[in-house]
């Protein structure tokens, strides 16, 4: 499989959809389906029964999943794309308005 573009702990800005110019930080990457959880963004309500972890019930406010495709990888405050490249024998990610490597 190939190696995802974002990963958990990027920040990433909202390129399109309803929030848009959003910004926030990656909570979670579902490769399979290739969707993120961002933290503020595309909050969704949920109904939620009483149970033991939740004892009060109610309605709940929580992320929902937004494609990968609509999301850019923050570097230094400006949306960029990401790119692979060999670093010696290790693959790594980097930007490409800069060249600088990510990680």
């Amino acid at each position: 499989m190939a190696t995802s573009k974002i990963k958990k702990g990027d920040m990433v800005k909202v390129i399109a959809g309803r929030d848009k110019d959003k910004e926030g930080k990656v909570i979670s990457v579902n490769r399979k389906t290739n969707k993120l959880l961002v933290e503020g963004i595309n909050m969704v309500t949920k109904h939620a029964k009483p149970s033991m972890a939740n004892q009060q019930g109610g309605i709940i406010h929580q992320e929902g999943p937004i494609d990968a495709s609509n999301v850019m990888y923050l570097h230094k405050g400006k949306p960029t794309r990401v790119g692979f490249k060999m670093d010696g024998d290790k693959k790594v990610r980097f930007a490409k308005s800069t060249g600088d490597i990510i990680d």
